[in-house]
Parts: C-alpha cells; sequence; structure tokens
C-alpha cells in the first residue's frame, strides 16, 4: 500500500491531555506513505436518533465526512472509571448511525490506552474493543498498547521520550502492515 490515511481520535478533551501528547507524538512518527489526521470529537452533540431525522447536526456530517475519508482508525484514550470516556463511546455511536449507514466498518483499527496511573486504561482499551468488534473494525492484536504512568513517558514540552517513541514506532509500523492487509 502505498498511501495509508489514518484518522486518530483521543478519549480527552482537556487541552493538557497526556493522551493527546501521545496522539501529537503518532502523528510525528508516522511510517512513510501514512499520515495520521485527529480528527476531534468535543464538539459532536450527544447522539439522539431524532436529530438524525431530517437534517442532522453540522458537527455529525462533518464527522461523519472526515471518518468516511479515512482508511483506518487509531483510539488513543485514557481510562475513565474502568471504561471509555463518554466523549469516545458518542463518537463511536454517531458514526455508527444512522442505522446501516455507520462510517466505522471495515476500517483497520488500533488502540492505544494511556493513564497516569499503574493500570494503564486496560479497562477502557478492554471496553473500547468489545465496540469495536460489533462495529466490524479488524482490530490490531499485537504489539498491545497499553501505557501505564504516561506523565513520565513524555518530556517537559509533552513529546514522547526515546523509549515510549521508539515503542510506538513499532506500533505504527505493525499497524501499517496489519491495515494494507485489512483495507
Amino acid at each position: 500500500m502505498s498511501k495509508l490515511e489514518v484518522a486518530v481520535l483521543v478519549g480527552s478533551l482537556r487541552a493538557g491531555s497526556y493522551n493527546l501528547s501521545v496522539a501529537k507524538g503518532l502523528q510525528a512518527l508516522a511510517p512513510g506513505g501514512m499520515t495520521l489526521e485527529i480528527i476531534p470529537i468535543g464538539d459532536l452533540p450527544f447522539y439522539n436518533q431524532d436529530l438524525d431525522e431530517g437534517t442532522p447536526p453540522a458537527a455529525w456530517t462533518a464527522f461523519r465526512k472526515a471518518i468516511a475519508a479515512k482508511q483506518a482508525v487509531i483510539f488513543v484514550t485514557p481510562e475513565y472509571n474502568r471504561s471509555v470516556p463518554a466523549v469516545l463511546k458518542n463518537a463511536l455511536d454517531v458514526g455508527s448511525r444512522p442505522y446501516g449507514h455507520s462510517v466505522w466498518g471495515g476500517k483497520p483499527a488500533a488502540v492505544i490506552s494511556a493513564s497516569m496511573g499503574a493500570i494503564s486504561g486496560f479497562g477502557a482499551n478492554h471496553h473500547l474493543r468489545q465496540s469495536l468488534v460489533f462495529l466490524d473494525m479488524p482490530t490490531l492484536q499485537q504489539p498491545e498498547a497499553y501505557l501505564a504512568q504516561v506523565q513520565n513517558m513524555l518530556d517537559e514540552k509533552g513529546g514522547l521520550k526515546p523509549d515510549t517513541a521508539k515503542f510506538l514506532g513499532t506500533v505504527l509500523e505493525k499497524f501499517a502492515t496489519f491495515a494494507a492487509k485489512n483495507i
């Protein structure tokens, strides 16, 4: 595959989000032929089927078009209460509707969870994977990407430290190969 366009969704809205720093780091590490675009999800109104009748909210339409234009998706997320942050779940719901018009189906995915704690967003990572199965998104299994104590993996400017960059570079290389086989 000569070109792979990847959407990156970040499950944290905080301006100083560690997950956003990781996502920006991924952009810098993208192997040749891969481009990563962070697609904002914070302005999406909560999914309500009533709003899909007639003219859906402009933010939904723009989001759906942005995801549809990409070949693959990488999710970078913290864990909230042992699950996926509401903003990320809402993005999945908005993109999967109206029924029969999901923008997710068949797109290869990767999940990177990062948290300040020791269990590295394990619960969010696995809850998200359950949704991706239903959404028909083949998901990279190895290497697993759980970033525990992520605050120690970033430098004072929010950039990835060398060991973290090396690991995430490997994840991206594997994902490029995986995506090429699953598109």
